[in-house]
């Protein structure tokens, strides 16, 4: 008899009862719901890159990092193989997330500039970085059906963060796309057709009454290597989404 968690309805039961963040992201690591991501990690976590040999990969659903009451949030696509799959940790030992961490550090959001491993003294300031796939997928691709299958996680997340949540950075368009219909779902009023993703764009959000202060959502280009290696994305392109995402949701960064 299968487990609970390997159903593909694990994360929609789980992440409903999850009462606040620390729970959702303990019910979130024991997650099997998406057969093709589990043997993936796993598989990477046999086989390991040269590199990484002699370590213990983590090869498990990777959860959000930073505060509950966050009011910046920082969406991208799926932990990287070798990166948040290996460390258990957002963003922490792959290259695309010395590009992200760094210039968090240098807006005043972020502890230091790296982020190399669980334990490594790394604390974020007023944000939270989390990603609508919780898996690593072959080729960093995840289908349509394991990103719906995971969205229960973000939904719930968003839920929780909802009280002080004021921003949102979005890393790329697979961010964007997955995170305009949760919002719209939570009775954000999300404009028809939907808005498209761009580098820079900004979207202002209302609650469902005149009560609820608006939700800012920024576009930024991923911190993929493809983007930085190219110029597409720089150092200094980066920085000012996070500023502005900083600005709009009222954090003082470095205070």
């Amino acid at each position: 008899m299968a487990a609970e968690e390997d159903s593909p309805q694990f994360p929609v039961h789980a992440a409903a009862r999850a009462p606040g963040l620390a729970a959702l992201d303990e019910a979130l690591t024991g997650c099997r719901a998406c057969p093709r991501l589990v043997a993936w990690r796993e598989e990477t976590a046999r086989v390991r890159r040269r590199a990484y040999a002699d370590e213990e990969y983590w090869a498990r659903p990777v959860p959000g990092l930073g505060p509950a009451d966050a009011a910046l949030a920082v969406v991208g696509l799926a932990p990287a193989a070798h990166g948040g799959n290996r460390t258990g940790r957002m963003f922490t030992g792959d290259r695309s997330g010395d590009v992200l961490f760094a210039a968090m550090h240098a807006e005043g959001l972020a502890s230091q500039p790296t982020s190399t491993a669980r334990g490594d003294g790394l604390e974020l300031y007023g944000v939270r970085v989390t990603a609508p796939v919780h898996c690593a997928p072959p080729a960093n691709k995840p289908t349509t059906d394991e990103r719906l299958t995971c969205r229960p996680w973000l939904v719930r997340e968003l839920e929780l963060l909802r009280p002080t949540l004021r921003a949102v950075v979005v890393l790329g368009a697979f961010g964007w796309q997955a995170l305009l219909p949760v919002l719209a779902d939570s009775g954000r009023r999300v404009p028809r057709p939907l808005p498209r993703f761009g580098h820079g764009t900004h979207v202002e959000l209302p609650g469902p009454t005149g009560a609820e202060p608006p939700l800012h959502l920024l576009g930024c280009y991923h911190v993929s290597q493809q983007n930085t290696f190219t110029g597409r994305l720089t150092p200094a392109m980066l920085r000012e989404v996070l500023a502005r995402g900083a600005a709009y949701a009222g954090l003082r960064p470095g205070v």
